[in-house]
């Protein structure tokens, strides 16, 4: 299994928010407030100050930006070990536990999935379909369109139009999937289980041998796919909020 302490650099490298700052090991991630990753502060090390001079210095700066301030916690990960007492003191408590999954490259793609280094409009057209709500959209395709090189989009066409779509970040051995998203007319048809088949034979040839993903963990139908095709449970994290 990974170490949560490795991984989690990564993952906030991989989906870039708009605006970042660090508090010494904190990092402070600011977006339009739709996607928590982007838009909450992770205390992955110690801070550069005292502890809650930290804590009221990321509220300050997440507030500054219209958003509500927000700590992601990862299990074993954050910094100081008390963090979540100090700011369940403060009125915080945890909410949307996630899991994140580690799981196997390579393996058969398949020539009915179009992988390009680049989201093209086909892409960005099954995503805004899937949108609940179209700035959580925008959001989201503009953090798609900062993933550091080399990052993958794959989408599968059903009668010449975009039926599913998903991405990757590939970085230290790692592929991250990011934007699985299936047009509402094409779900339980098993295609997005290709589309990530293809991430993951696609991440194999740019040099990535472990694949993870995240997951709301109470999503049982994604983790059952996602299980199937190879992934396992790594470690959980919940964001912290009043």
């Amino acid at each position: 299994m990974i170490d949560p302490a490795r991984l989690e650099p990564l993952a906030d490298d991989a989906w870039p928010a708009r605006e970042r700052a660090a508090l010494g090991g904190w990092r402070l991630n600011a977006s339009s407030g739709h996607s928590m990753r982007i838009n909450a502060c992770w205390p992955l090390g110690a801070p550069d100050r005292d502890v809650d001079e930290a804590i009221a210095a990321a509220e300050a700066w997440l507030q500054a930006r219209g958003l509500p301030p927000r700590f992601k916690l990862t299990d074993g990960v954050f910094a100081p070990a008390d963090l979540d007492r100090r700011l369940a003191v403060r009125g915080y408590a945890p909410t949307k536990e996630t899991l994140v999954m580690l799981g196997p490259t390579g393996g058969q793609g398949s020539d009915r999935v179009v992988v390009s280094t680049t989201p093209d409009d086909a892409f960005e057209a099954v995503f805004t379909a899937t949108a609940g709500d179209p700035e959580d959209g925008r959001e989201r395709l503009g953090t798609l369109r900062r993933i550091p090189a080399p990052a993958r989009f794959a989408r599968l066409d059903i009668d010449g139009a975009p039926a599913a779509i998903g991405a990757s970040a590939i970085s230290s051995g790692f592929a991250g999937i990011f934007g699985m998203r299936t047009a509402p007319d094409h779900r339980r048809k098993g295609l997005a289980r290709l589309v990530l088949r293809a991430l993951l034979t696609e991440a194999a040839t740019l040099g990535a041998d472990r694949a993870w993903l995240q997951v709301e963990a109470d999503n049982a139908a994604a983790i059952a796919l996602y299980a199937d095709e190879g992934f396992e449970p790594a470690y959980r994290y919940r964001y912290w909020a009043r």
